[in-house]
């Protein structure tokens, strides 16, 4: 039970940590990550605010996933909704403690960038070590995989340019224009999962989180954080 607790709190702080982790490539003003770009855009040209967007759409992503698996759909990953609404929140927490950074000159941009796709690869690691839970957008990815019988990371890929171009539609609509995306959503489909890689090589962390698992990894759960360096989130 101990254990449970601690793999649990494990998870819950990697998802903390990727909210801020997208607060930070958002506040960089390069374009966000192609999980976040229709929440972004939409949040751009409408009263709510990213995180709650975001909230929003990855509930569209739970409803998917249940619909998908129907009765294959473990109960437990209900919990999803308490995920959703955690990272949510911390997001628009991180975009509002960012509030006083506003880069203008280019260096900074790409330093932020590369600090939150650093920051966000961390949290991945963290969140994805205790094999407590799926995030929404990794939970869509594995359920599609599952039903088509695909790849996860071809998977991956295909949902993240679906994502990423319904979010170019839509700022074509709001704005005449590319708005909420750019070279920031590029890097940080490339790096964050190159920074997943480093880390669990390389940080002590990240083994002793995973000692605590009960049983082995399933393959999608570590296929989740490799998904990433093509382009998600969790996270997220």
């Amino acid at each position: 039970m101990r254990k449970l607790v601690y793999r649990y709190l494990w998870f819950t702080i990697g998802v903390i940590i990727n909210a801020f982790g997208v607060a930070i490539i958002t506040k960089a003003a390069l374009g966000t990550s192609p999980i976040s770009s229709v929440p972004y855009v939409l949040s751009l040209r409408f009263t709510p605010s990213l995180g709650q967007f975001t909230f929003v759409f990855n509930l569209l992503f739970i409803a998917v996933q249940v619909a998908l698996r129907g009765r294959k759909f473990p109960p437990v990953q209900f919990l999803q909704i308490v995920v959703n609404l955690v990272f949510s929140a911390f997001i628009d927490v991180g975009m509002k403690a960012l509030w006083w950074f506003e880069p203008s000159f280019l260096p900074v941009k790409l330093a932020a960038l590369v600090l939150g796709c650093a920051v966000l690869g961390f949290g991945i690691s963290v969140e994805v070590a205790p094999d407590a839970l799926l995030v929404p957008g990794e939970g869509i990815v594995g359920a599609i995989t599952e039903r088509t019988g695909k790849r996860f990371g071809s998977v991956k890929i295909v949902f993240d340019v679906t994502l990423v171009a319904i979010a170019l539609i839509l700022s074509f609509c709001f704005f005449y224009g590319v708005n909420g995306l750019g070279l920031g959503t590029v890097v940080s489909a490339l790096i964050v999962g190159r920074f997943v890689n480093l880390f669990n090589a390389h940080l002590p962390l990240i083994p002793r989180i995973r000692m605590l698992r009960a049983v082995s990894v399933p393959r999608e759960a570590d296929a989740a954080a490799e998904g990433k360096s093509v382009g998600v989130e969790e996270q997220a």
